[in-house]
């Protein structure tokens, strides 16, 4: 029976292009990160504290790109350890020049900035990423529910709220986006809407949930530090971890590279 558990487990297969299937039986810790905007320092931090934090899995919500002064190694980051990402809006306006046009001035200069530098690694990369993953009977998208990496979590009104929990059937579903650490819980008939706050939150097991990741590589919450969940599916915890990092050392990069200086001063 072991030998057949560790088959089945050996069997996982990450596709990007279909939704993402392991086996149900596993309990793990299972690490959410999001908007790292290029910023690699913060996100080896972020890496590093989750291998610490014995994670099992780590899944990323997109917006690698866009801001920071590295998209490059940010990608190469991802890449190599073959973590499941999802598009974000600054990947989509890679891929879509009309999406990119829609942008305000400073992301979409920050865009132009990261594309001109971008390898063919990167650019394989950004293409084939998906709007929605799917496992441990969990979704994952960049913006809102069930596959918009483009609609903030704050867009909606408490109505459309609870229509989005009837568009798809996971339990919980992460999204970025917003830079903000918050989540939404949903009991069948209204939403309440929360600050996610460091440490543990306990899940309630018969309710849903669209929980925020907030930022690891540009925060907005009032906060620097790089920030990113950890989910146990053993106890139903959320866990929010807040990582230093050398901030000194990025504004001189985003200074350098040429980026709106404005990316530098948010991460201070």
């Amino acid at each position: 029976m072991k030998r057949l558990l560790w088959i089945v487990d050996s069997f996982v297969k990450i596709n990007r292009k279909v939704l993402i299937f392991k086996a149900n039986y596993t309990l793990m810790r299972l690490a959410i990160i999001s908007d790292i905007h290029s910023n690699t320092d913060a996100l080896l931090k972020v890496l590093s504290d989750a291998v610490e934090s014995f994670v099992d899995e780590i899944i990323c919500l997109g917006d690698v790109i866009g801001y920071g002064p590295e998209p490059n190694e940010a990608i190469h980051a991802i890449n190599e350890r073959d973590i499941p990402t999802v598009i974000g809006n600054h990947e989509l306006g890679v891929v879509r020049k009309d999406y990119l046009k829609l942008l305000n001035p400073v992301a979409y200069q920050s865009l132009l900035i990261n594309m001109d530098v971008l390898s063919e690694e990167s650019w394989a990369f950004i293409k084939k990423l998906e709007t929605s993953l799917v496992f441990y009977n969990s979704r994952f998208v960049h913006g809102f529910p069930p596959d918009s990496p483009t609609i903030y979590m704050f867009e909606p009104d408490e109505e459309g709220m609870c229509e989005a929990f009837g568009k798809y059937g996971e339990r919980l579903c992460f999204t970025g986006h917003t830079h903000r650490l918050e989540f939404i819980e949903y009991d069948g008939n209204s939403v309440t809407c929360s600050h996610l706050s460091k440490g543990l939150t306990v899940l309630c097991r018969n309710k849903r949930y669209i929980i925020n990741a907030g930022s690891v590589g540009q925060p907005r919450d009032g906060d620097k530090h790089a920030k990113y969940l950890i989910w146990d599916t053993k106890d139903d915890t959320i866990e929010v971890k807040y990582v230093p990092y050398d901030i000194d050392l990025v504004v001189n990069k985003i200074i350098i590279s040429g980026l709106p200086e404005v990316n530098a001063r948010r991460l201070v």
